[in-house]
């Protein structure tokens, strides 16, 4: 193995592990088994896909540098289509495939009723992707996250709005589901905060192609800025429309933008809309190897890719230290130990689970692509 391999996979597996009897023992049944579960199918299937190659990514490289604790790895995927129901029955699978983690999933919805599951069968969970704050304060010994809560990227939000569009005729949208309403409930309370009443506060259905009737009230409201608590697609939708009708109103989403698919859905219409993501990490230096394996093979690691990539990262630096994949114990060194050294940058946990130094700030998009505002 390489220093620089070993640089990249993290310190803690720098050094040999030494294999200890119950993992000799586990060495002999086969490969370890890591899972990734999210969005394979559906409108939300973009995010999936984004996990999926940043896992895939990531067990390939811990295999290549001679896996964990001396094992192969072996993946698994679940395909929940951001169903809570449908979540729940992959859980159940993923478990009973003996996943000894699951790196997901992406919707709050599906990562929170999941999470009971993997809670009852030991399994561990980080989910690189959802944001809802319940997911971790009910206080399961097994929930991690590697993205920040709807309670921080709401602050950032809603304080921005209130400070940058002071005066101006604000709509609040939601999709009524755990992420989607969380979020836009956390942002209109720091704009409230911040001095800002909306003028608008108003559900929509997810998954419909027309949202003219949405667009009317917010063209007879006179509205200046949507804020969309919600997925790609329907902002897409939304802001297309609105466009359509005539009006000069600005979009700002969440984290649930950051796909390409938005800009395909919205067109030129999503000409100056804005969203909360992290820092991208693609720039970071610590990824600067890895974006470069994605790229090699035609992979653009936008997104929650390298969120995925940096969740197995610690997972298996934290089996590494704990000297075994138990679940229980790779929980208790990923709380008691780190920073952790990923492609994101170090990473620590508070004892919820929730990582200690969240990181949201804003884009904007232009001419199709998302950057980084100053």
């Amino acid at each position: 193995m390489t220093i620089q391999r070993r640089t990249l996979l993290g310190a803690t597996l720098a050094a040999p592990a030494v294999l200890s009897t119950g993992n000799a023992m586990a060495q002999a049944r086969g490969p370890i088994r890591v899972a990734m579960a999210g969005p394979l199918t559906g409108a939300n299937a973009t995010f999936g896909a984004q996990m999926r190659e940043g896992v895939q990514q990531a067990v390939t490289d811990l295999n290549a540098a001679g896996g964990v604790l001396g094992q192969q790895l072996a993946l698994e995927t679940g395909d929940d289509a951001c169903d809570p129901r449908q979540a729940v029955s992959v859980a159940n699978q993923l478990a009973g495939r003996q996943a000894r983690v699951v790196i997901g999933h992406y919707c709050s919805g599906s990562s929170i009723p999941a999470s009971k599951v993997y809670t009852e069968e030991g399994v561990l969970q980080i989910s690189p992707a959802s944001t809802n704050p319940r997911y971790t304060d009910e206080g399961a010994w097994n929930t991690f996250r590697t993205c920040g809560r709807d309670d921080q990227q709401g602050v950032v939000a809603g304080k921005y709005i209130a400070e940058r569009f002071k005066g101006r005729r604000v709509a609040v949208l939601h999709d009524n589901s755990a992420y989607g309403k969380g979020l836009a409930d956390e942002t209109k309370k720091a704009m409230n905060a911040g001095g800002l009443t909306e003028t608008l506060y108003a559900a929509y259905t997810p998954g419909e192609r027309d949202y003219n009737a949405v667009v009317s009230r917010l063209k007879a409201a006179n509205i200046d800025v949507i804020y969309l608590g919600g997925y790609h697609t329907e902002a897409g939708l939304i802001i297309r429309q609105a466009k359509e009708q005539g009006m000069n109103c600005t979009l700002i989403g969440g984290d649930a933008l950051t796909t390409s698919e938005f800009w395909q859905i919205s067109g030129a219409a999503g000409e100056g809309s804005m969203m909360t993501f992290p820092s991208d990490p693609r720039k970071r230096p610590q990824a600067a190897e890895v974006v470069a394996r994605f790229k090699a093979r035609n992979v653009e690691p936008e997104g929650f890719a390298l969120y995925s990539y940096g969740a197995t990262q610690i997972w298996a630096a934290a089996a590494a230290k704990a000297n075994t994949v138990d679940p229980r114990r790779v929980a208790e060194a990923m709380k008691a130990s780190g920073p952790w050294q990923t492609v994101l940058g170090p990473i620590s946990f508070d004892r919820k689970g929730d990582v200690t130094v969240p990181d949201f700030v804003f884009y904007v998009w232009r001419n199709g692509a998302y950057a980084e505002m100053s």
